[in-house]
């Protein structure tokens, strides 16, 4: 359940990061609003799942994540624009999460 937590609570992340940027500086009070109801369920949830995990390895899988879906949401809807070789670091970004994963005892 530990490692499900930790997903959701990177996900969460995501969110968070974006609305940020779409309340302007805390400017538009909805999107204000999603961001701190972001960020108190995602900082939750990593609570949560480092009761079990160690810290180590959830701290950098939860920022990971939080950072790929960033560059993501970035891309897709703001219209961020990424070069070749920042795809590449991207790419490794992902494959250094899943390595911490899997290797994981």
């Amino acid at each position: 359940m530990a490692w499900i937590y930790l997903i959701v609570a990177g996900l969460f992340e995501t969110v968070w990061a974006t609305t940020l940027k779409m309340s302007h500086g805390f400017q538009k009070l909805d999107y204000s609003v999603y961001t701190i109801i972001g960020m108190g369920l995602s900082f939750w949830l990593l609570a949560k799942a480092i009761k079990t995990l160690p810290l180590g390895i959830a701290y950098p899988i939860w920022t990971g994540i939080g950072a790929l879906g960033t560059i993501i949401l970035g891309v897709t809807l703001f219209g961020d624009r990424l070069s070749p070789l920042t795809w590449v670091f991207v790419g490794l970004l992902l494959i250094s999460i899943i390595g911490i994963k899997i290797t994981v005892h």
